[in-house]
């Protein structure tokens, strides 16, 4: 089992850092799942027990100038690590202006990340500081817990409105309610709600569309059978949307919710080359 990869360009590494520090805002433990095209970083933290979960999917091609690996076994040829992503990020802070940076797969007393990064100096030489992070390797039995969790079959999808502004709503309302009711119809309308013994506040949002997703593969038939202007809704915990919508360090291009009603909220962030799913289960 080996890993090597290497990234020269400085904008790919800084696009490469965000994406870890948004990582790093959603996990404290998460799952790397190495392929010869792809990077994932899974949290699959049972939804049935109330815990959220994530996955997000980045192409190496476009961050990395060398990629490397060999998986488990030819017929396997995949890594799952479990890492703390907090670390990989502070790792990476040091690389802000660097020549080069190396992460390599080591095992000297445990297996770890080997981040080198190479670091322009004054003198014809160069400086490297050396991070080793610690990482379990996952076995191969027990790979199963970590697949690509399905889209559920929502009863609407909606395109979300600027984060930013999103984000400065739920800041607002989290300081009156532990949770939030986010609801909305297939005409373009969502509201975020909180409804408390003293107070209830409710945020429109209009004209924000809905994804063309029925066209795709026609399976969505309880989002088409619904009357477009009926509400799905679904209560969730507003930390859990405080934390997603805060930690966003890559600006998506698209970002949409699903909502399956009273069971889960499916939100799905895209950026050229990086997508982030993240499932908050609905509160009883």
């Amino acid at each position: 089992m080996r890993f090597r990869a290497k990234i020269v360009d400085l904008a790919c590494l800084n696009h490469f850092s965000r994406v870890i520090i948004t990582i790093a805002k959603l996990a404290k433990i998460c799952t790397l799942r190495l392929t010869v095209s792809k990077l994932y970083f899974i949290l699959s933290d049972k939804v049935a027990n109330g815990g959220v979960s994530m996955w997000c999917e980045l192409c190496q091609g476009n961050f990395f100038d060398e990629f490397q690996m060999e998986g488990v076994a030819a017929e396997h040829n995949e890594i799952y690590l479990e890492l703390v992503p907090e670390n990989l990020s502070r790792a990476l802070k040091t690389a802000q202006n660097a020549k080069a940076v190396k992460i390599k797969l080591t095992n000297k007393h445990c297996p770890c990340l080997r981040v080198a990064v190479e670091l322009p100096s004054l003198s014809s030489s160069s400086r490297m500081v050396t991070h080793d992070i610690p990482v379990g390797v996952i076995p191969r039995r027990l790979w199963n817990d970590f697949r690509e969790p399905s889209v559920p079959d929502f009863d609407v999808s909606i395109y979300l409105p600027v984060l930013k502004t999103m984000k400065s709503v739920v800041e607002r309302m989290k300081n009156l309610s532990n949770s939030i009711v986010i609801e909305a119809n297939s005409s373009g309308e969502m509201n975020l709600k909180i409804e408390t013994d003293l107070v209830s506040v409710t945020t429109h949002f209009k004209d924000l569309g809905n994804p063309p997703w029925a066209s795709e593969d026609g399976c969505q038939s309880s989002a088409q059978s619904r009357d477009l202007e009926s509400m799905a809704e679904a209560r969730i915990d507003i930390k859990k949307l405080q934390q997603l919508l805060g930690g966003q360090q890559v600006n998506p291009t698209k970002a949409l919710c699903n909502i399956v009603s009273k069971r889960i909220v499916h939100f799905i962030l895209l950026h050229e080359d990086v997508s982030l799913q993240y499932f908050i289960p609905a509160l009883a």
